[in-house]
């Protein structure tokens, strides 16, 4: 009898101590499936972005719908990363950027998913004039201004308000003098992720003297995913019949020259590799594509549709819809490998694009070109916007 008892105990004790075991492996298991089930929480994590910049707080914000999440930090007012579904159905990251502000501070590229201002583009020798007088910018890309100069919106740290699940606001002032522009300039910039998978980007800002502004977003995109390689098979059209020629430094000559029988002709869908290797002069210049297009009013709900393209392992298809007139093509060609984005992957060259929404470059310089003078009393407003879908 003893021994019956004996065995009865041993046989309890071996099935708590199973029970126990097993609820552990469960208890991992639900741990894993969360993580797994949210992988952009362990990609971006609010202490690499918890830090002062210029005396003022940085932090990591988040925005999404059912559809879309996406990643922003006010340092710059970025877009650091944005999760939609491919073809698959998987949650693919179409935005390059790092995982820390200090990864963003201190990138060689500065621009990456940042809001550009006060004048994105190029200022030729980074001067203009304005009732009269001559403005100087700091120079910054060779013999010109780059978006904004040297400290230009992509290096300040905006106030930021999330006001819904789905729209995060970035306001700032901008001093009288800085850079070298006029007027105190107060921009308001409002990301929103809309039902249809669309983000939306409105630009506001009003001024106290008269001044220039041209505001846009400058993310660099791949969408096949960061760290997928090159996006030189992803397929590409863009409205426009006219792009504008420039320089060896990149300046604008004044012209709109027909894209037809030129590399510049995306009016069909065409890969963004299949001429970048052309001999031409323009691609020689830009050493690659980095060239504003006019866009040809094609429209949809009141807007330009500026281009769609799609990526050729992901099926990713993005739309630009923008009330600007101009978009600026950029193919990555000065990506140097010299940077780590948050998938662990480095920007090596051309792994990802931009496309720029925006008046033309070095506007206030070209009497042909629409003008980006905004006056006191005067309110600077635009909206463009990417929708995202799906090419089966």
């Amino acid at each position: 009898m003893k021994n019956i008892q004996i065995a009865a105990v041993v046989l309890l004790a071996l099935f708590q101590f199973n029970c126990k075991d097993n609820k552990k492996e469960n208890s991992t298991s639900k741990e894993t499936a969360a993580i797994q089930s949210d992988s952009t929480k362990t990609v971006l994590q609010t202490k690499n972005f918890d830090t002062i910049i210029d005396g003022k707080k940085v932090g990591l914000y988040w925005i999404e719908n059912k559809g879309i999440k996406a990643a922003f930090t006010n340092y710059g007012g970025r877009l650091i990363g944005l999760w939609v579904n491919d073809k698959n159905g998987k949650s693919t990251d179409v935005v390059v950027g790092m995982n820390s502000a200090k990864g963003f501070k201190t990138s060689t590229e500065p621009y990456f998913g940042a809001t550009i201002g006060r004048v994105g583009n190029r200022i030729g020798k980074g001067k203009f004039t304005l009732e009269g007088k001559q403005y100087q910018v700091p120079l910054n890309n060779g013999k010109n201004a780059l978006h904004g100069g040297v400290k230009g919106f992509q290096d300040v740290v905006w106030n930021a308000e999330k006001t819904n699940e789905n729209i995060l606001v970035f306001t700032y002032v901008s001093p009288d003098g800085e850079q070298g522009f006029p007027g105190n300039l107060s921009v308001k910039v409002t990301y929103t992720i809309t039902d249809d998978n669309s983000v939306q980007m409105e630009y506001e800002a009003t001024t106290d003297k008269t001044t220039i502004v041209n505001l846009t977003n400058h993310a660099f995109l791949n969408l096949n995913g960061e760290g997928s390689g090159t996006i030189l098979n992803h397929e590409l059209q863009i409205y426009a019949n006219e792009f504008t020629p420039v320089d060896e430094g990149l300046i604008p000559n004044g012209e709109l020259k027909p894209v037809k029988n030129t590399p510049f002709d995306f009016t069909s869908k065409h890969t963004i590799g299949e001429r970048i290797e052309t001999k031409d002069e323009q691609l020689k210049f830009g050493k690659g594509y980095d060239h504003n297009y006019v866009l040809n009013g094609t429209k949809k709900n009141g807007l330009n549709h500026a281009a769609t393209i799609s990526g050729d392992k992901s099926g990713i298809t993005l739309d630009i819809f923008t009330q600007e007139p101009g978009l600026q093509f950029y193919s990555g060609n000065f990506m140097q490998s010299k940077n780590t984005f948050k998938s662990g992957a480095k920007d090596d060259f051309r792994t990802a694009f931009a496309l720029e929404t925006q008046h033309f470059p070095d506007a206030p310089n070209q009497p042909k070109f629409a003008p980006i003078v905004l006056k006191p009393g005067e309110k600077y407003h635009t909206v463009s916007y990417y929708q995202f879908s799906v090419k089966k």
